[in-house]
């Protein structure tokens, strides 16, 4: 195996820990609210307003990583932000009242800000260095920790329901892996190579507005957030209430979903690499709607889920795409395209159900399909990188004779 294919590989496996790093923290205390609400004597309100403190910590986190993007880099940023999240995990299993758990999921959406940029840009700079399309396998390991938590979750519940057990065993593998990530990651970031405008926003030190370019991307990833985070909260109840689907179907909604995203991120790379990246997000966005409009107007169980499959697989490569056409822009873009992803994770279901209250969850439904339809317009207004044909599968096999 060649030394260039080596390095890739090592790389490519330390910053994949930061993606699983983050599914699989984030999991692991979403696993136990039941233990919190029960341990704090929580009402279904207070619980709501805990997770969301969580969202509105990474939402609000914009200004502070474009800082720390700049003054830390990726590198240490992403160390740093990860080995937050681990302690913040005893830290959840120890708090004593109601404000202070607010407290430390604020504290923990922040560091979770910091980290989904920090790792992003490892991400995007990977790719750039070796020309090699990696990210959407990149996401797919996030998806992959977040496996592992519910089944690390489950097995801990089975022997003891002591929280400081559970979070005490995550922490520690979290650190593990941290340590052992560390020394494969990028020296630097897409943000030592920052975009000529943002160099210039800031030599002036002044506040800019954001270019177009990176206004169209922000969008692009709010619509595409807003549709997978719908998918996820309203197809278990689209299909109970709207098709009439028994007991047992009804949660095969998020699970198509679920596994369509991950198959299709596992292979995404591939596409990117011979078709680019504008195009898998214009045709992926595009099926997305479609599918998902067609399935509404069919009706039915089969046709739903054929639909909601369409779905995970046009807008799994969605984000990894625009993450790295916002890291070529330089980190303060990446930073404001991640926060306006997390604000349509976060606004999309309450939109959505706000719509459902007020006309039919079809209609709900149909706004999700519009929305992947728009990923589609924003991404003609958006320069996508050229394939990256440069280190092609062939090639390295043959590097490595």
């Amino acid at each position: 195996m060649s030394p260039v294919r080596d390095e890739f590989r090592r790389s490519q496996l330390s910053i994949g820990a930061l993606f699983f790093v983050l599914g699989f923290q984030y999991a692991t205390w979403v696993s136990r609210v039941p233990a919190l609400k029960a341990r704090l004597d929580l009402g279904e309100a207070q619980i709501g307003l805990l997770l969301m403190t969580c969202g509105i910590g990474a939402a609000v986190s914009f200004p502070l990583v474009a800082v720390l993007m700049r003054r830390l880099g990726s590198r240490l940023l992403s160390v740093l932000s990860a080995v937050a999240l681990g302690v913040i995990l005893p830290a959840l299993s120890v708090v004593p009242n109601y404000p202070v758990t607010l407290l430390v999921l604020f504290c923990d959406g922040v560091a979770v800000g910091c980290l989904n940029v920090a790792m992003n840009a490892q991400g995007a700079a990977l790719e750039a260095r070796f020309e090699r399309t990696t990210m959407s396998r990149l996401h797919a390991t996030f998806s992959a920790g977040s496996l592992l938590a519910a089944l690390l979750a489950s097995g801990v519940n089975a022997f003891t329901g002591t929280l400081a057990v559970h979070f005490g065993l995550a922490a520690l593998l979290l650190a593990v892996l941290v340590a052992a990530a560390r020394p494969g990651l990028l020296a630097e970031g897409p943000q030592d190579a920052a975009a000529p405008t943002e160099k210039k926003q800031r030599q002036r030190r002044g506040f800019a507005l954001p270019a177009a370019a990176t206004l169209w991307m922000g969008l692009a990833m709010v619509f595409g957030t807003v549709t997978e985070g719908a998918m996820n909260d309203w197809s278990a109840l689209y299909l109970k209430e709207v098709v009439h689907a028994g007991a047992g179907l009804a949660p095969m909604g998020i699970a198509v979903v679920s596994v369509m995203m991950v198959c299709a991120r596992i292979f995404a790379d591939g596409w990117r690499t011979r078709f680019g990246d504008g195009r898998i997000v214009r045709t992926g966005s595009l099926l997305a709607g479609l599918g998902l409009a067609l399935a509404l107007l069919a009706g039915g169980v089969v046709p739903t889920l054929l639909g909601f499959a369409c779905v995970g697989l046009g807008v799994a490569a969605v984000t990894p795409c625009v993450y790295v056409a916002a890291a070529r822009q330089g980190s303060d873009a990446l930073s404001l395209v991640a926060a306006m992803g997390t604000t349509g994770l976060l606004a999309g279901p309450a939109l959505i159900g706000f719509i459902a209250g007020g006309t039919s969850l079809v209609w709900g439904l149909a706004a999700v399909a519009a929305s992947a339809a728009m990923v589609s317009v924003c991404a003609t207004r958006i320069s996508w990188p050229h394939p990256q044909r440069g280190h092609t599968a062939q090639q390295l096999a043959s590097e490595a004779g």
